[in-house]
């Protein structure tokens, strides 16, 4: 029964790398690729001189969403550990 609370502890870390891993590279990699067009848009002399902000648009729902479910199940996967560590 021990065994169980491991066994699930890295099972539900596994998937919660598997769901947040691709939302958040992809998220990452839009930045760079928003932070690299408007760097190119600078150095050629057509960057938007009236806005200060960047052009960084956030995540998008999708990537939102599977990153809470990602640190729901984060969570229950420590809460599995914690578990294992105390009856062990």
């Amino acid at each position: 029964m021990v065994w169980a609370w491991l066994i699930g502890g890295v099972g539900l870390a596994a998937a919660a790398y598997l769901v947040g891993w691709p939302a958040w590279i992809g998220y990452r990699s839009r930045e760079a690729r928003d932070l690299n067009a408007e760097r190119y848009l600078a150095w050629r002399g057509r960057a938007d001189r009236t806005r200060g902000g960047s052009m960084s648009e956030g995540m998008t729902g999708v990537e939102r969403r599977r990153l809470w479910i990602a640190a729901v199940l984060g969570v229950a996967a420590v809460f599995c550990f914690v578990g294992f560590f105390t009856y062990a």
